[in-house]
C-alpha cells in the first residue's frame, strides 16, 4: 500500500528553522511529482511546495526564498527545509502524490509545526 510518513515538526520560535522529512513507500518514488501543502486552523489546505519527478520546483508565492524542497530518490524521501519561521507558519504539514500512472491521491497523517513568537 501506498504510505507517506511525514516527520520533523515541532515547537520553534520565530525566524528559526525547522527540515521536514516525508518517507514515501508503495510507489515508484523517482517516477512520481511530490508535495507539500499545510493546513491551519480554520483555514483551507494550501500548497506549500512541490517537485517534479525531474527536480523542477514550485513555491507559494508567499514562500518562496525562505522554503526549500528536495528529494532524495535514494532514500524515496521528500523534504521541506523551513527558515525564517513566522508565527503564521503554524499549520499541520502534510506530504502528498498524485500517482502518476492512475492520478490517485495520497496523504500523509502530517507532521505539527508551532511558532512562537
Amino acid at each position: 500500500q501506498v504510505q507517506l510518513v511525514e516527520s520533523g515538526g515541532g515547537l520553534v520560535q520565530a525566524g528559526g528553522s525547522l527540515r521536514l522529512s516525508c518517507a514515501a513507500s508503495g510507489i515508484f518514488f523517482s517516477l512520481n511529482n511530490m508535495g507539500w501543502y499545510r493546513q491551519a486552523p480554520g483555514k483551507q489546505r494550501e500548497l506549500v511546495a512541490h517537485i517534479t519527478a525531474g527536480g523542477s520546483t514550485n513555491y507559494a508565492d508567499s514562500l518562496k526564498g525562505r522554503f526549500t524542497i528536495s528529494r532524495d530518490n535514494v532514500k524515496n524521501t521528500v523534504y521541506l527545509q523551513m527558515n525564517s519561521l513566522r508565527p503564521e507558519d503554524t499549520a499541520v504539514y502534510y506530504c502528498n502524490v498524485q500517482r502518476r500512472w492512475d492520478n490517485s491521491i495520497y496523504w500523509g497523517q502530517g507532521t505539527q509545526v508551532t511558532v512562537s513568537s
